[in-house]
């Protein structure tokens, strides 16, 4: 598949964005003044994100986002100077490991002055991400993956698989052959034409410490609220307020830390079991938030997709993008300049409800392995059993208890269940690596110290959750509407922290997060530590099937997208006219992720085909 310039021309994005070429002195010559004209493409963003450069002793350094340093001199340089001259001083210290001497969000870039030694670094979640590609001696890069300058561009028919499996495109493969996305964490040493790249953050569980309770829920509500505090200092700050705990939480400390009611937005749904506005009027009531709602249409949606999905540097499905920019945008026409997302508190403590599911499914392995396999797994497959309600749910148990983690985690996945032969056309099919995904999150999965059950899901969430999927969303949707954003719940000193409370008081038997609901028992209301999650999730599938608007906007990205010999047409067909209708709410998923990637690839891509 191969990529054109698409509708913006690429050589304006690349001067725009933050990127070089490395391996010659003449290359390096020019790279300051590359990065010292960050910034997104024309008209994306209202302001200009955090960056600074530092020029000394035959090194330039480059800096994105507002690092803190744990080296008092470092943070003092980083206050006086900025934060390129405070990662100078600290490779200058301590090498390599001067990544660890940084919090919060990051990304940096060192570079010798003739281009031929350089270090990128991210930071613990990828939120100030770096693409690059190592050819013929050189170092190509930029923060986007659609403007690593000096690169053809063609689209991989494997990136294009694991983004409608997994509906984004988990790092570091990235959309394009042979430009890799930096993975949260890692590094990446560029020296003589050879690009090494190494993970430098790990986190390390502590699973048999045994901390007293009372005060392990002080300490959470102080570092809670220093983290808030920290992030509201400097700009004309709001929070988002969805409703849950992890935004009520954010919401309840801003109003405290700013001392007056912090300006709290919401989005409505008027569907039946999407709208949670009346648990964000209980936290807004409870904290005395400056509330402001907005109720999303229809017609937004038709307005918002195309602007959304052609925001990002590679296809990205996640639908809640769509009402978290319409938030965001919000927030920004009344002044905010950052605004606090909730993200982080679910993959932190422990509040997915997949987690006690999963756990559910592992007392399986506690049975017998004779009982198992001479009673159990015999008598259920005896004919007939399909058809009792009863051993029916035992069938379907017994099938996937039997199959290890993280596999498990995937085997409701849209395209496993619906069949590959019957989504994909054979022509791409034969192309692609159809257990590639498995592979990857095995790896994942092992990577870790932790051994509970808890834990590993944890930080298997980390990767494939936070740093491949919900941060991306937050930040592409925030950076479109213009406005800077801050994740208080993802602090290091809270992450450092929930890595040694025991496993019990993140998932106790099937409660989930039960530290963090105890620790916030008395400041949230009752009914939001009680409620189930939700967050901005989207009517979308019920309204495509009801707005004529939304109807013609699916009709024609899909009738554009058959054509690229990806997915099967009678599969388009059967997807608008059969299931949509019957299920709107589960095939509207797939409506949409598909219209996604063809917003994308007609804004990013000319005559797209399959070679």
């Amino acid at each position: 598949m191969q990529c054109g310039a698409g509708r913006q021309p690429m050589e304006r994005l690349v001067r725009e964005r933050f990127c070089g070429v490395l391996g010659s002195s003449e290359a390096a010559a020019s790279l300051p003044g590359q990065m010292a004209r960050l910034q997104f493409p024309a008209g994306a963003l209202a302001y200009r994100p955090e960056v600074s450069s530092f020029q000394e002793g035959g090194r330039v350094s480059i800096v994105l986002g507002r690092p803190r340093f744990h080296d008092a001199a470092l943070q003092q340089i980083n206050t006086a100077q900025g934060a390129a001259a405070a990662w100078a001083q600290a490779f200058a210290r301590f090498g390599d490991d001067a990544v660890h001497q940084a919090a919060g969000r990051f990304c940096v870039v060192m570079v010798a002055d003739d281009g031929r030694e350089a270090l990128l670094a991210t930071d613990r979640f990828g939120t100030w991400p770096i693409c690059y590609a190592a050819r013929d001696g050189r170092l190509h890069f930029s923060d986007r993956a659609d403007t690593v300058p000096g690169v053809e561009r063609r689209v991989a028919p494997q990136a294009v698989f694991e983004y409608l499996f997994f509906h984004m495109i988990p790092a570091p493969t990235t959309i394009f052959e042979g430009i890799v996305r930096l993975p949260h964490g890692h590094l990446l040493k560029w020296r003589d034409g050879q690009a090494e790249c190494r993970r430098w953050w790990n986190p390390q569980f502590d699973e048999h410490g045994s901390p007293d309770l009372e005060p392990s829920k002080a300490r959470f509500l102080q570092i809670v609220e220093d983290g808030v505090r920290r992030e509201a200092e400097g700009a004309s700050v709001g929070c988002f307020l969805s409703g849950g705990t992890d935004s009520s939480t954010v919401t309840g400390m801003l109003c405290k830390v700013l001392g007056q009611p912090a300006r709290a937005f919401s989005i409505g749904f008027d569907a039946s079991g999407y709208d949670e506005m009346e648990y964000a009027r209980l936290a807004a009531k409870r904290f005395g938030a400056d509330h402001r709602e907005y109720y999303v249409t229809p017609a937004d949606l038709v307005d918002g997709i195309p602007k959304v999905a052609t925001h990002y540097d590679q296809p990205f499905g996640n639908s809640s993008a769509l009402p978290g920019w319409i938030c965001a945008t919000r927030a920004r026409e009344d002044g905010v300049e950052r605004i606090l997302a909730g993200d982080g508190g679910d993959e932190l403590f422990g509040g997915n409800s997949r987690y006690a599911k999963q756990r559910v499914f592992g007392w399986y392995d506690s049975v017998p392995g004779a009982l198992r396999r001479g009673l159990l797994e015999p008598a259920l497959a005896l004919p007939g059993m399909d058809r009792l309600p009863v051993t029916r749910k035992g069938q379907s148990y017994v099938e996937q208890a039997r199959v290890p983690m993280p596999d498990r985690i995937h085997m409701y996945n849209m395209l496993v269940r619906l069949g590959m032969d019957s989504v994909f056309e054979p022509g791409f099919l034969a192309r692609v690596d159809t257990g590639r995904p498995n592979v990857e999150q095995r790896e994942v999965w092992h990577a870790t110290n932790a051994r509970s059950h808890i834990n590993l899901m944890l930080n298997y969430d980390w990767k494939y959750t936070l740093a491949d999927n919900d941060l991306p969303k937050v930040i592409g949707t925030t950076g479109l509407a213009g406005v800077e954003v801050a994740f208080p719940l993802l602090s290091d000193e809270l992450t450092d922290f929930s890595t040694t409370l025991p496993p019990e008081w993140k998932l106790k038997r099937l409660t989930l997060r039960w530290f963090f609901k105890e620790a916030l028992r008395g400041f949230l209301p009752d009914e939001i530590i009680a409620k189930k999650k939700h967050g901005f999730g989207l009517p979308f599938g019920v309204w495509a099937c009801q707005h004529a608007g939304l109807k013609a906007l699916a009709a024609d990205a899909l009738g554009s997208f058959r054509q690229r010999g990806i997915v099967r047409p009678g599969f388009i067909d059967e997807l608008l006219s059969v299931h949509l209708p019957a299920h709107p709410g589960y095939y509207g998923e797939m409506l949409w992720i598909l219209m996604m990637m063809e917003f994308w690839m007609r804004a990013h891509c000319d005559g797209i085909s399959i070679d």
